[in-house]
């Protein structure tokens, strides 16, 4: 099968031909149409996450998938070949990835894929979703908060919005200017970065805000920790130092049901995937260099004919 490779921490990526996947009792083959991109899979390649991480070579790299079951494992009994999928396939080591032809993906990685969402959309979904999911979750967002969304405009932060929104708060969200009319869309009161932000959201929120999300780094967290109303409410999914100032770090983990969950949004008309750039798999350098330079809107994904 073809598949981006990476033989060595800061190599260029590159397509070479390599061997079809072995689908383990657990898992299922899927045939991938899109992959989604995402700031883990270069830093991986770049050997950031190395301290963490068993990384093998050749890597394939990708945790993101939409794709087709075409076989399953022998205790496999969620699935069944032709069955269309979405997944957020992180395994324990990290070699086989999804910027490839076909994968052999654990089902607790995975759920059915919305049928109104494109291959594109759905590839973007996955790790984004459940970030936004599980970190909202984490701060129990719910009906009547006021929220701080930093990077609303993001592929995690645009999510983050629309959950918020769907589960009956108000949110705030940080943005570039010309990003302030995409998050009036998704339901959000958009803020511009830098100098003042503290003052340009107790202009909305005089109060403070009830719940922050750092999806951005910088000074998003002392800006935070000053805007909530408790910092055990302050999450980051960028910085872990947070935990020291008494708030919460996540590290998005593969879970089927939230996975579902948020497809069972899709389905009912409050969340969906927006695709900022969708390249085919020879482009996979430049994914990762846009992907590096923060300012996309919503996803980027790769192609996979």
């Amino acid at each position: 099968m073809k598949a981006v490779t990476i033989n060595a921490y800061g190599e260029s990526p590159q397509i070479t031909e390599e061997p079809e996947p072995k689908v383990g009792p657990d898992s299922v083959l899927v045939r991938i149409k899109a992959a989604g991109v995402n700031p883990v899979d270069w830093k991986i390649a770049a050997g950031f996450l190395d301290q963490i991480m068993y990384v093998h070579f050749p890597l394939i790299p990708g945790w993101d998938l939409a794709g087709v079951v075409e076989q399953v494992g022998a205790s496999v009994t969620e699935f069944a070949p032709g069955d269309e999928v979405i997944g957020y396939n992180r395994q324990d080591t990290v070699q086989h990835g999804t910027y490839a032809e076909r994968v052999a993906a654990p089902v607790r990685t995975l759920a059915r894929k919305p049928a109104s969402l494109s291959w594109e959309q759905a590839a973007g979904l996955p790790l984004a979703g459940l970030t936004a999911y599980q970190s909202l979750r984490a701060a129990g967002v719910g009906k009547g908060d006021t929220v701080l969304v930093h990077a609303a405009a993001g592929g995690v932060g645009s999510i983050a919005v629309q959950l918020a929104v769907a589960w009956g708060a108000r949110v705030i969200g940080t943005a570039s200017e010309h990003n302030h009319d995409f998050l009036r869309s998704l339901g959000a009161e958009p803020v511009a970065y830098g100098d003042g932000l503290v003052e340009r959201v107790r202009a909305l929120a005089p109060e403070g805000v009830d719940a922050a999300f750092d999806y951005v780094g910088g000074d998003a967290i002392p800006v935070s920790l000053e805007l909530a109303t408790s910092p055990s409410r302050v999450v980051s999914i960028i910085d872990g130092g947070v935990k020291e100032h008494g708030g919460q770090y996540v590290f998005v983990r593969p879970d089927a049901a939230d996975l579902t969950a948020l497809g069972d949004l899709v389905e009912e008309g409050k969340l969906t995937v927006h695709v900022g750039t969708a390249l085919p798999l020879s482009e996979t350098a430049e994914a990762f260099r846009l992907n590096a330079e923060g300012h996309t809107r919503g996803k980027i994904v790769l192609l996979i004919p």
